[in-house]
């Protein structure tokens, strides 16, 4: 039965994504990474080079602790780090190619899984999806 107002919906949609996300989890990539990890990574991927302040602010962590998940994704040879051009005390962070590797296959898995779901639905069931993304979309990034 779908929620009646408001409180409701907040509580369906909350559970419906917490569900969505643990599922979607499963279907990682066997990785022993992180969520954090992950994460750090595909911001790399997404915007490019970043400072650790930087990769820091777009997790919303503090530098310390980004600093301990940076140690563990160099050591695994994910990401490079080196001196930035203009300020040579600061230090760039970017996304090795293994990383890009690694991140690729882990989003191949989690995507076929979804298109698998997609196809189970109607076609005016994937145009609410269509529709309801960019929404989801913005709240993430809120």
């Amino acid at each position: 039965m779908p929620p009646t107002n408001d409180s409701a919906l907040s509580s369906a949609l909350r559970i419906s994504v917490m569900r969505l996300s643990r599922r979607l989890r499963a279907e990682r990539s066997d990785t022993a990474l992180t969520l954090n990890q992950l994460s750090a990574l595909a911001i790399l991927d997404r915007h490019g080079s970043l400072s650790l302040g930087e990769l820091a602010a777009h997790e919303r962590v503090q530098p310390p602790s980004m600093t301990r998940t940076v140690d563990c994704l160099q050591d695994l040879g994910l990401i490079t780090r080196t001196a930035n051009a203009t300020d040579r005390r600061q230090v760039v962070i970017a996304i090795s190619a293994a990383g890009v590797h690694l991140l690729t296959e882990d989003r191949r898995r989690r995507d076929a899984w979804l298109a698998c779901r997609l196809r189970e639905l109607s076609p005016a069931e994937r145009d609410v999806l269509r529709a309801a993304a960019p929404i989801l979309e913005r709240w993430a990034q809120a």
